[in-house]
């Protein structure tokens, strides 16, 4: 019994005295892992360390994040302008991990933790501009290294301000989770943010409280899968009479791939839209795709990716093509199955369903992809917001005229279908031209 009791108590002081030196490296190992597959992944970011002083208990280490010259950087510097920024700075990541199987040291400060693992983080942020000058970012980020060397961060900010001359930024609680995954490349998050202002002398903007989570998969085609659901209770902004504001707003979407089959659904819903002259509305929209080739979809996506890169339209069209035509080949569905905007006149409905029958591709023509095209539009639109639009331009009025819509009691309706290359408007045929040669 005794002899079991030092074997075990040698056992215990192997896992909290010896492991840490020895895990040590495994945990700096995998958070730069860890931060190499986030840079790859975001294409816009460039990571490295500026250094790693471990110790046997705990280690610390510095990485650097940049943006990358790209239409991401283009974008931020135009909308810095004459800020007096120069440049845009660099995000210095400042790291303490206290390692071990069980990293004993970490109880001293907050959040810390007995739980196995590779390592216990706490990091800290700032911002460092061309000249040299460093600001500090408000907030925490705590990690902890799994074993399998999954790497969870949380990042935790208390309420406060940041005051640039006569422009403040206020926060609330934050509260952001990320959890990634190199061995499964596999990106899970979740957050809550309290509410965030921008004030200055001249507008004042609010949003929140907003919520998220989600996971994302990269796949092979270059692009990620998964569910990703968004909310944000509201949006107050100013106006041409002052103050506006529209919310809740929410968006969902869910997005996977099964034997090279891309299939999704999207819902969005805006409430309380300020529309102008038509008021307030809301939005609710509902849309799902199914079995799109995955291959062509990632294809497509890196030619948009080089749109700078094509020096004519020609060299453009082509480099499309054949992906668009083998996504028309393997055929495809697109359901619209709820577009409502809803205004005070009533609410304008439209409903559309796209299937395309798959051909063979190395057949494959232009005409075939619409012989193969069965669509259904049915579309109503209040009488009364119609009869708006027309007094609003008159030229609104032809689609009544040529048939396209019909009265019917307080609406008008358009019922189409487009099948075997004939096209049905409120039961009349229409010439296609693309098919008649006209």
């Amino acid at each position: 019994m005794k002899k079991g009791f030092v074997i075990l108590l040698l056992a215990l002081a192997v896992i909290v005295l010896v492991s840490p030196g020895l895990v040590g490296r495994l945990a700096e190992e995998s958070m730069d892992e860890n931060l190499d597959w986030a840079a790859t992944e975001s294409q816009d970011l460039t990571i490295t360390s500026q250094g790693f002083e471990r110790g046997w208990f705990s280690s610390e280490g510095q990485h650097r994040v940049e943006l990358r010259d790209g239409d991401v950087r283009d974008a931020l510097l135009m909308l810095a302008g004459d800020s007096g920024l120069g440049g845009l700075p660099a995000l210095i990541i400042d790291t303490r991990i206290d390692h071990g199987l069980v990293p004993v040291t970490s109880m001293a400060r907050e959040k810390g933790t007995l739980l196995p693992g590779l390592g216990s983080a706490i990091s800290t942020l700032r911002l460092e501009f061309e000249n040299g000058e460093t600001i500090d970012i408000p907030g925490t980020i705590y990690s902890e290294v799994s074993l399998t060397g999954e790497l969870q961060s949380n990042l935790i900010l208390e309420p406060g301000t940041f005051s640039d001359g006569d422009e403040t930024a206020q926060w609330g609680n934050v509260d952001v989770s990320i959890t990634t995954s190199p061995s499964t490349n596999i990106i899970s998050f979740k957050g809550d943010v309290d509410e965030l202002a921008f004030v200055s002398p001249y507008s004042e903007v609010t949003i929140g409280p907003l919520r998220f989570h989600g996971a994302q998969q990269k796949t092979r085609h270059g692009f990620s899968v998964g569910d990703a659901t968004f909310t944000i209770d509201r949006i107050t902004m100013p106006s041409s009479w002052g103050q506006d504001s529209m919310g809740p707003i929410s968006f969902t979407s869910v997005v996977a791939i099964e034997d090279d089959a891309l299939s999704g659904r999207t819902t969005v819903q805006l409430n309380d839209l300020p529309l102008g002259d038509f008021g307030r509305a809301r939005i609710d929209m509902d849309i799902s795709v199914d079995d799109i080739d995955a291959e062509a979809i990632g294809n497509i996506s890196r030619t948009l990716d080089d749109f700078g890169s094509y020096s004519t339209e020609e060299e453009m069209r082509l480099a499309f093509e054949d992906d668009v035509m083998r996504l028309l080949a393997a055929g495809f569905e697109l359901h619209v199955v709820q577009m409502d905007i809803t205004l005070q006149p009533g609410t304008v409905s439209a409903t559309l369903n796209v299937e395309v029958d798959d051909t063979d591709h190395d057949k494959f023509v232009w005409t075939s992809a619409l012989l193969a095209l069965d669509v259904t539009l049915d579309l109503s639109v209040p009488a009364e917001l119609m009869d708006y639009a027309i007094s609003l331009d008159p030229q609104v009025g032809a689609a009544v005229g040529m048939g396209f819509l019909r009265k019917n009691q307080g609406v008008y309706e358009m019922e189409a279908t487009f099948k075997d290359g004939l096209l049905t408007i409120n039961g009349a045929p229409m010439p296609v031209p693309w098919l008649s040669g006209n």
